[in-house]
C-alpha cells in the first residue's frame, strides 16, 4: 500500500501478496478432500442468488464442451496431481476447487502460457480467440499474477498526456512498436530486459503507482494475454492495444474495442491519431474508463467466481 502526497488518498493493489497467497495454498492441502466434496451441492445452489443468464453465458463461454468425449491414452486422475517443483500456481489454484471432485475422475491438463489448443478436452490459463477452441477449458489460473486490481488516486485530468509502456520487450510484436514508437513524443516507453540486441531502449522498471500517472498505458499481448490489463483496466488511465487474440478468464475475446479499452491497428500506424483524439474528447475517454470498470466488476465478487469456477470443472466431468 503506497500513499499519494499530491491527494492524500491510499493506492491499493489486490489479490498480489506472495506469502500470504503461498501460505493459505498449502494450509489448504492439510484438509481432507472428504469435507470439501461432501459441500459440493451446498456451493453450487448458491448460485441460484444469482442471474442464470449471467451464470449460462460465462460458464458456456469458459467451457464450451457438449456431449461425451472420451480422454485417449492414460490421463492423470485429479487424486494423482502433486504439487510440482515449477509453475506451483498452477496446481494450487486448480486444486482449490478441484479438490470438491472425486480424486478418480479423470482430466486434461495444459498449463502455462498455452497459445494452442490441446488435441483433447483440458485445462488451461489461456487459449487462443479465433478459430475452435473447445477443447480449451478455461479456469482462473495464476490469478495471483493476472488478477491484481488497484484503487487509482489520480483523476483523469490530472495525468499527463501521454502512452507509457514499459515491459519485457522480446517478441517481435513488442520490438516492432519500440522501433516504430520509441521516440514518439506522446509516449514514454522503455524495455525492463537487457542482454538484446536493442540494449538501447533499456530503462529501470518502475512501479504501477508511477504508470499511472499517464493517462494511456500500453497492453501489448506477451506470450499469449498482456498480464497488465486487469490492473489498468480497473485503474483511471486507458489501456491500449490492437485486438487481444489470446484470453484468460478475464475472457479478452468479450473487450469492445473503443468502448472498453483503446484499440490501435496490429501495426501501430493509428496511435499518434487514437491518442490525440482521445487528449482532444476527454468525455470519450472518461467514458472508456466507466465503461472498463462495470467490465472489471463482475470479477470483484468472490462467491460468485467460485461458483462459476465449480460449475466449469463440474460441467467437463458430467
Amino acid at each position: 500500500m503506497l500513499s499519494n502526497e499530491t491527494t492524500g488518498k491510499l493506492f491499493r493493489t489486490y489479490n498480489n501478496n506472495p506469502a500470504l497467497y503461498y501460505a493459505k495454498s498449502y494450509l489448504n492441502q492439510a484438509f481432507p478432500g472428504i469435507l470439501f466434496r461432501k459441500q459440493l451441492d451446498a456451493e453450487l445452489k448458491l448460485a441460484e442468488k444469482y442471474d442464470p443468464e449471467v451464470i449460462r453465458t460465462r460458464l458456456n463461454y469458459y467451457n464450451k464442451l457438449s456431449g461425451i468425449k472420451p480422454l485417449a491414452g492414460n490421463p492423470p486422475t485429479l487424486g494423482s496431481q502433486t504439487i510440482p517443483k515449477r509453475q506451483k500456481v498452477y496446481y494450487f489454484d486448480m486444486y482449490e476447487f478441484s479438490r470438491y471432485f472425486n480424486p478418480e475422475l479423470y482430466a486434461g491438463y495444459a498449463f502455462g502460457d498455452v497459445t494452442h489448443v490441446p488435441e483433447q478436452p483440458a485445462f488451461v490459463k489461456s487459449r487462443p480467440i479465433a478459430g475452435n477452441n473447445t477443447n480449451s477449458v478455461v479456469l482462473k489460473l495464476e490469478k495471483m499474477r493476472h488478477f491484481n486490481f488497484i484503487n487509482d488516486p489520480v483523476t483523469f485530468d490530472k495525468k499527463q498526456n501521454l502512452l507509457i509502456g514499459m515491459a519485457f520487450v522480446d517478441q517481435p510484436h513488442r520490438v516492432l512498436f519500440m522501433e516504430k514508437h520509441f521516440d514518439n513524443p506522446l509516449c514514454r516507453l522503455g524495455q525492463i530486459n537487457l542482454g538484446t540486441t536493442h540494449d538501447h531502449w533499456y530503462k529501470p522498471k518502475i512501479s504501477i503507482r508511477e504508470h499511472l500517472n499517464n493517462k494511456f498505458i500500453l497492453t501489448l499481448e506477451g506470450n499469449d494475454v498482456a498480464t497488465s490489463l486487469k490492473w489498468v483496466m480497473s485503474s483511471g488511465s486507458i489501456a491500449v492495444m490492437p485486438l487481444p487474440t489470446y484470453e484468460t478468464w478475464f475472457m479478452e475475446g468479450m473487450l469492445i474495442p473503443d468502448f472498453h479499452y483503446i484499440k490501435i491497428e496490429k501495426d501501430y500506424s493509428d496511435l499518434d491519431d487514437k491518442l490525440n483524439y482521445y487528449i482532444d474528447n476527454p468525455d470519450k475517454a472518461r467514458e472508456i474508463i466507466k465503461n472498463a470498470h462495470q467490465y472489471i466488476h463482475q470479477f470483484r465478487n468472490t462467491e460468485l467466481e467460485k461458483i462459476l469456477s465449480l460449475l466449469v470443472l463440474k460441467k467437463y466431468f458430467v
